[in-house]
């Protein structure tokens, strides 16, 4: 089975993108099956179901969603298998941007859209920089000139991603993405053992553990101060 990673920053299109992108693999008579990975409520597991295509939901509550995706990947590997579709996605957002649920040897896309910002490409981190490609959704509402600028600065964050504009809505793109899936993806037998492209943060602190309280002496574990120059 082919395993493909799909993350990027909440409401960017994802969903939008891999549902076009499963109707042009179900063209080719491709079986996929999804499992989306959110935080706390998500409807997006409805979209796939009304399209009929197989899906599972896992909410992280309390964790961050991309360290639950890592410690559920394998079960979540072999619900594919055992329903033995060709190709399975996962979906997640890196909430905080720093996260990445890439993995290495599993095709990885992260998905980023022209309306986050000029600057957003150097903001999202290993999600971005580490993808094997970088689709960009909702070119349609802006200039041709901001489209070319935002994806120069996507290439300048991840110069050795292929770029790849799809749209949500209508679909275009979609096919390109589908074929470069089914022609570059590799098969994997399973993920134990394989490694993370990027570790996650390491923050165990009090507040991780339950701690609301604000004061230096209910601080314990990994904290880190801000130098500001000194004190008034």
């Amino acid at each position: 089975m082919k395993l493909i990673t799909v993350a990027g920053p909440p409401s960017c299109g994802k969903t939008a993108v891999i549902l076009k992108t499963i109707l042009e693999l179900h063209r080719m008579r491709i079986s996929t099956g999804v499992v989306k990975f959110d935080c706390l409520s998500t409807d997006d597991d409805e979209r796939y179901d009304r399209a009929g295509i197989p899906v599972q939901k896992g909410l992280s509550g309390s964790i961050c969603p991309d360290h639950y995706f890592a410690s559920n990947i394998e079960e979540t590997f072999a619900w594919g298998a055992r329903s033995r579709f060709e190709i399975l996605f996962t979906e997640s957002a890196g909430l905080c941007n720093r996260c990445s649920p890439h993995i290495r040897d599993i095709f990885a896309v992260a998905v980023i859209d022209n309306l986050s910002g000029i600057n957003t490409p150097q903001k999202v981190g290993p999600m971005l920089r580490t993808a094997d490609v970088v689709v960009i959704t909702k070119g349609d509402v802006v200039s041709q000139a901001e489209r070319e600028v935002f994806a120069s600065r996507v290439r300048r964050a991840n110069p050795r991603a292929r770029i790849l504009p799809v749209n949500g809505l209508s679909g275009q793109g979609a096919w390109e993405l589908a074929r470069l899936i089914q022609e570059e993806a590799p098969e994997q037998a399973g993920v134990t053992g394989n490694r993370l492209r990027f570790p996650m943060p390491s923050a165990v602190c009090s507040y991780c553990l339950g701690e609301q309280r604000i004061g230096a002496e209910h601080q314990i574990g990994n904290v880190t101060s801000l130098d500001l120059g000194g004190t008034v």
